[in-house]
């Protein structure tokens, strides 16, 4: 379910008009005059909303579900339910995307005003606003809140109370806690990278969430932060990122975590709180980790769980112990070669 704020849904569709789209008939016994108000991750999604299942823990995810109405492969297996009405499809990720699409035709668009700061922005008292900066419509800016030289904040985006937004950064379908400082030239809110692939090509896959940053996170120079797909990217209270950190689409980051320059963390990834990730680490997506745990620098975290309270380090990351009895297995590997070959 996309904010309103920054989409415009042209829902609600027909289950008739949806599965014309899709190029499917229409389900055996189904009302083709259902109406289907809008898109949603399983987790959220009621008897009106539409979802897409690709495996097997998604499929028990809708088992759970309220949803209405799902998008499958023919291959998986779904236990029947009472109001659920099922539209297989042999590439269901596409499909979604295709009707996100339609659902929301202009959700890369952003409205802008003839004149740099809005008039229907809304800033607070003591905020100040550096020349060269662009607000655009019913952005909202807290009391004392500093926009620097050239920063672009697009429509909707509301900052709180004493926030420092640097010169030249980005931020649209944002949602900013107080006490904020975002240094210069980062971007906030831009589109995932999300794509569906097939013989024809990559086709985008429209991204309908928002970031949501907490109170009192620091967000480094030239750090990216996506928007969700659907839900929401949230960086966590007092968090603090360093310069030139990519953070993924529908990431989610515990409260009091570090994350040092150059860390890559792929999409759907979830840190707990007071993680610490040093810097050049790489996660993979969907890679959970648990609160107070500590990845050292260049580490590489590959799909699953870590858990917290431990200190990981190598590629692909282990217990720090292990990789460091490994370090030292290789360094005399090396040198009984040499050794050797003298």
């Amino acid at each position: 379910m996309a904010d309103p704020r920054f989409f415009l849904n042209r829902g609600p569709l027909r289950l008739e008009e949806v599965c014309h789209h899709l190029g499917i008939p229409l389900p055996a016994g189904a009302p083709n005059n259902a109406l289907i108000a809008d898109l949603a991750p399983l987790e959220s999604a009621g008897p009106a909303h539409l979802v897409f299942c690709v495996n097997k823990k998604s499929a028990q995810a809708l088992a759970r579900s309220s949803a209405g109405f799902a998008i499958i492969s023919p291959t998986l297996e779904i236990a029947p339910r009472d109001g659920l009405i099922v539209l297989p499809i042999s590439e269901p990720a596409a499909a979604f995307a295709a009707l996100a699409r339609v659902f929301y035709p202009e959700h890369e668009a952003l409205r802008w005003d003839d004149e740099p700061i809005s008039s229907a922005a809304t800033i607070g008292e003591g905020a100040q606003i550096a020349p060269g900066a662009v607000i655009g419509p019913q952005v909202e800016i807290g009391e004392c809140t500093n926009i620097g030289p050239n920063a672009v904040i697009g429509a909707g985006v509301m900052i709180g109370r004493k926030c420092i937004i640097g010169a030249n950064v980005t931020i649209t379908h944002t949602y900013i806690g107080d006490n904020v400082v975002v240094l210069p030239g980062a971007q906030i809110g831009q589109g995932g990278f999300g794509f569906s692939s097939s013989a024809s090509g990559h086709a985008k896959i429209p991204q309908l969430g928002r970031v949501i940053v907490q109170d009192a996170v620091e967000i480094g120079a030239c750090t990216t932060i996506d928007r969700g797909a659907l839900g929401d990217t949230v960086v966590g209270e007092g968090t603090k990122i360093d310069n030139l950190v990519q953070i993924g689409h529908n990431c989610r980051i515990g409260r009091h975590c570090i994350i040092v320059a150059q860390v890559g963390m792929s999409g759907s990834c979830e840190l707990g709180d007071f993680v610490i990730v040093g810097g050049q680490a790489g996660l993979a997506d969907h890679v959970e980790i648990g609160d107070g745990a500590r990845l050292a620098a260049r580490s590489a975290v590959v799909p699953g769980k870590l858990p917290g309270g431990a200190d990981y380090g190598g590629a692909p990351a282990i217990p720090v112990k292990e990789w460091r009895r490994q370090m030292a297995a290789f360094a005399l590997l090396g040198r009984r070669q040499k050794r050797d070959e003298s």
